[in-house]
């Protein structure tokens, strides 16, 4: 089955999809991890190919690689490529071990209480009806059923944007701010014409 066209297609998107989300997570550089998550939403629009569903395909592109990403590049750029997380590395490193742990079970939990379920009781797959996946479906889902998860996505990218700006300006303002030298001492403190650039004036005298 993998030696076939639509086997290595599916190989190259799956493998697309989990190297980028590799990168995604494990990369140090903001950049870097903003472009595997880039290579997965491409790999997932590849799929939906396979699945010959193209709206969402072209759906998966737009949106997410054409606006959400580059959101990211955005306030990757606003914060800066090196910024860190303020309550210090020995906090940030224990908040991604109790994710990874409760990540972990809550996985575990549900696996637990579905599989029996799914034995018992199996779900097939059944032919999709007319019209599935459609512009005019998706649409009218959007618009009914997924409308407040859609506001919801949309206020959390606008909080997202938000506090990276404050934390961006809160960056800025704590920076010390160097005093600049008046203007006259700075005409006066070194030579004034540039025939004296050789020569400058020492201090304590007078021309």
């Amino acid at each position: 089955m993998m030696t076939t066209i639509g086997g290595i297609y599916f190989s190259v998107c799956a493998i697309a999809c989990l190297v980028g989300a590799l990168i995604t997570v494990l990369a140090r550089n903001p950049i870097r991890g903003a472009l595997g998550l880039l290579t997965t939403i491409v790999g997932i629009a590849g799929l939906f190919l396979l699945l010959r569903a193209q709206f969402m395909a072209a759906i998966q592109l737009i949106v997410y690689a054409g606006a959400v990403v580059v959101l990211f590049v955005f306030v990757i750029l606003l914060l800066g490529a090196d910024a860190h997380d303020p309550t210090g590395p020995g906090k940030a490193k224990l908040v991604r071990v109790a994710g990874g742990v409760l990540l972990s079970a809550s996985v575990g939990v549900a696996g637990y209480l579905v599989a029996p379920e799914l034995a018992e009781h199996p779900m097939p797959f059944v032919a999709a009806p007319a019209g599935h996946g459609s512009v005019a479906a998706v649409g009218s889902l959007l618009f009914t059923e997924g409308l407040v998860p859609f506001e919801l996505a949309t206020a959390l990218l606008i909080v997202a944007v938000v506090g990276a700006i404050a934390l961006a300006r809160g960056r800025s303002e704590n920076k010390a701010v160097v005093a600049e030298p008046h203007a006259t001492l700075r005409l006066f403190h070194g030579p004034v014409h540039s025939r004296d650039a050789g020569y400058p004036l020492p201090k304590g005298t007078d021309r």
